[in-house]
């Protein structure tokens, strides 16, 4: 068998900088929104049509594949051993409604990149290689958000992600089992040695800083909840103010309070959003019933992301008790800190240094199915910048030359963590 040090000394190939941006442009232009995004939801007929897209191309460089008990595909490059366990790459195809066209499918096709490359240039890798479409990554039909690797890491019982439904009430169970990619593999049959993934920041920390690309070296956690707070409705005229028992004003004390405890926050790293405010039988002259609210906490230290949990039920009692009103408090997720392994890390950061590219590191504010695949492989993560910071949303933009820069970054860094002994 060749050597790890012939193995690395072969494997210099350079990337192809206009194939790949072809690629996320014709992968774009499947399921595409209004305003030049994309709307590709979990297994919809458009995510569907971008799985298959993806297989053509993969079953072109002759490449195997196979899916597991969520749909998550695993698309084979040989190497020298097959008996050993892979080095993965990947990240996902579906969308928000009304997302952009790099979000999730760079790091994707950023791996087929990598893949046709060493195709071409005739390289194996000591190690095979796998290239990974994670299931519901977005959770934007199906909640939670990264389903399919959470399904795979084990920390979302099957059960749960199959039982999850959209607005038609649609099982994702359901429409997993009419998709064709319902497999029945688990972790345990598809073991992965390595896992990284490439994916555009979501934020503007490296625009603003100018550079092409970051090592991300962890994840901020994050806290969801569903807060409804719950009065009497009444009419608006005949009803005193001192009498009522008003949620929707429990509601807005409680988000101006938590958006002072967050904004107090002399780091700047607190994080609260409020994705969605809805009143029960919403008029114009009736005190409303009940309130529910859509709450994102996140924070980058895992002792503070408890007291913002603490400074939240806090809040929520106080303004409840003002308004005399009832409020209940459902915790849907919680995803801890996250810290990538040190050696994936440093693999990153080596390939960018010999390409000439400051290794710059930082944490992630936007939660990835890196994450999940971290409890059980060691992993890491790459990020290119997005203009404005913009992402989920159809003006979301990345560079074609960042794009093919941290592509070969990945790819130097795969071939590094693959040809390892």
């Amino acid at each position: 068998m060749m050597s790890t040090q012939g193995l690395q000394m072969l494997a210099s190939p350079k990337i192809n900088s206009e194939r790949l941006w072809a690629s996320l442009m014709e992968m774009a232009s499947i399921g595409p929104s209004p305003n030049g995004g994309s709307r590709r939801l979990a297994l919809s007929n458009e995510d569907l049509d971008g799985r298959r897209k993806l297989l053509d191309w993969a079953e072109l460089l002759g490449c195997t594949w196979q899916t597991d008990q969520a749909g998550n595909m695993f698309i084979v490059h040989p190497g020298h051993d097959n008996n050993l366990s892979p080095v993965a790459v990947g990240s996902h195809l579906d969308t928000q409604p009304l997302g952009g066209r790099f979000d999730g499918v760079l790091g994707v096709l950023a791996g087929l990149e990598v893949f046709r490359t060493l195709n071409e240039q005739g390289i194996k890798t000591r190690r095979p290689l796998v290239l990974v479409n994670w299931t519901n990554e977005e959770g934007s039909r199906f909640a939670p958000a990264m389903g399919g690797s959470g399904v795979y890491s084990q920390r979302l019982s099957l059960e749960d992600f199959r039982a999850a439904r959209d607005k038609d009430s649609i099982t994702l169970g359901e429409a997993l089992d009419e998709s064709g990619y319902k497999g029945s593999l688990t972790r345990h049959d598809l073991p992965l040695a390595a896992y990284l993934e490439l994916h555009i920041e979501q934020g503007p920390i490296l625009e603003k800083k100018g550079l092409p690309l970051g090592i991300v070296s962890g994840v901020q956690g994050l806290r969801w909840y569903d807060i409804t707070f719950t009065g009497d409705s009444a009419h608006a005229g005949p009803t005193p103010m001192e009498y009522r028992h008003d949620p929707l004003m429990a509601a807005t004390g409680f988000i101006e309070a938590m958006r002072q405890s967050v904004r107090d926050d002399v780091d700047g790293i607190s994080r609260l959003t409020i994705g969605d405010f809805q009143v029960a039988e919403p008029s114009r002259n009736v005190i409303p019933g009940a309130v529910t609210l859509q709450v994102d906490v996140r924070h980058t230290d895992e002792n503070a992301l408890q007291q913002l949990d603490d400074t939240l039920r806090t809040h929520v009692k106080a303004f409840a008790e003002r308004e005399g009103v009832s409020a209940d408090i459902r915790e849907l997720w919680h995803m801890p800190v996250t810290y990538f392994d040190a050696s994936l890390v440093e693999d990153l950061s080596s390939a960018a240094q010999a390409l000439g590219y400051p290794p710059f590191r930082m944490m992630s504010g936007a939660g990835h199915d890196a994450v999940n695949v971290s409890y059980v492989t060691p992993t890491a993560m790459l990020f290119i910048p997005c203009r404005g910071g913009i992402s989920h949303n159809e003006r979301e933009y990345a560079e074609p030359e960042h794009c093919a820069i941290a592509t070969q970054v990945l790819c130097d860094a795969l071939l590094r963590t693959a040809n390892r002994e």
